[in-house]
C-alpha cells in the first residue's frame, strides 16, 4: 500500500502529463527578450490586465505592446500606469499616460482597456540605467518621420540645376564701344622655300 506521500507524488507526475505529444516543430518558438535601441517605434498594444501592486495597496494597468515594422518588429514593450494608487501623483501620471494613447490612436473616450488594442500607435522607448526599456511616451503613427519626397519637375520643363554645381556658359570679351578692333595678322603660309635673308 502506498503511503500519503507517495500518492501525491504520483499525482504531482501525472498532472505534467500532456494527455498528448507536443511537436516543437509546429510551433515557432518564443525569442528571448531584447533590449531595442532608444528611438521611435511603431507599435500597437496586443495584451492589458490590472495587476495588484508589489505594496498591495493598488492596482496598475499593464500592457504588452508589439513593434509592428522596421528591423525590430517583434520586438515588446512593456508599460504600466498606476490609475488605482494611494498616491495621487502616481495617478495623474498616470491619467496622463493613459490620455496620450487615447489621443495617439483617435479614441477619446474608453471604458475597457481592449478598446485600446491593435491600434497603430508611436511609442518612444529609453534604455533604463537597468539596462531595460523604458517607455517615455506615445504619438500617433502618422507623425512618423518620413523621407522627403522627390521634388517634381513640370513635364516641357528643364529639370533644376543645384547653385553648387551649375555654371554659367562663358561668354567672349566684348571690345569697349569707339574703339577700332585691330585686325590680327594672318599667319604667314609655308612655299617650301627658305625665307629671304638680306645679304651684306
Amino acid at each position: 500500500m502506498a503511503s500519503p506521500s507517495q500518492t501525491r507524488l504520483e499525482e504531482t507526475i501525472t498532472m505534467a502529463n500532456f494527455g498528448n505529444t507536443f511537436d516543437a516543430s509546429q510551433v515557432d518558438p518564443n525569442r528571448p527578450q531584447e533590449t531595442l535601441p532608444p528611438g521611435d517605434y511603431l507599435a500597437q498594444i496586443i495584451h492589458s490586465e490590472f495587476r495588484p501592486t508589489k505594496a498591495g495597496t493598488g492596482q496598475y494597468l499593464f500592457l504588452e505592446m508589439d513593434v509592428v515594422n522596421g528591423p525590430h518588429a517583434g520586438g515588446k514593450l512593456f508599460d504600466r500606469l498606476n490609475l488605482i494608487n494611494p498616491n495621487s501623483q502616481a495617478v495623474e501620471i498616470a491619467q496622463r499616460t493613459l490620455s496620450a494613447i487615447c489621443h495617439a490612436i483617435g479614441r477619446m473616450q474608453v471604458s475597457d482597456s481592449e478598446e485600446l488594442h491593435f491600434q497603430p500607435l508611436l511609442v518612444k522607448v529609453a534604455v533604463g540605467q537597468s539596462g531595460y526599456n523604458e517607455v517615455k511616451g506615445y504619438k500617433p503613427a502618422n507623425q512618423q518621420r518620413q523621407p522627403a519626397p522627390p521634388v517634381q519637375t513640370p513635364p516641357g520643363a528643364a529639370p533644376q540645376q543645384s547653385p553648387a554645381t551649375y555654371q554659367a556658359p562663358r561668354q567672349q570679351p566684348t571690345p569697349p564701344q569707339n574703339q577700332a578692333v585691330q585686325p590680327q595678322p594672318a599667319p604667314a603660309q609655308n612655299t617650301g622655300t627658305a625665307p629671304w635673308r638680306r645679304m651684306g
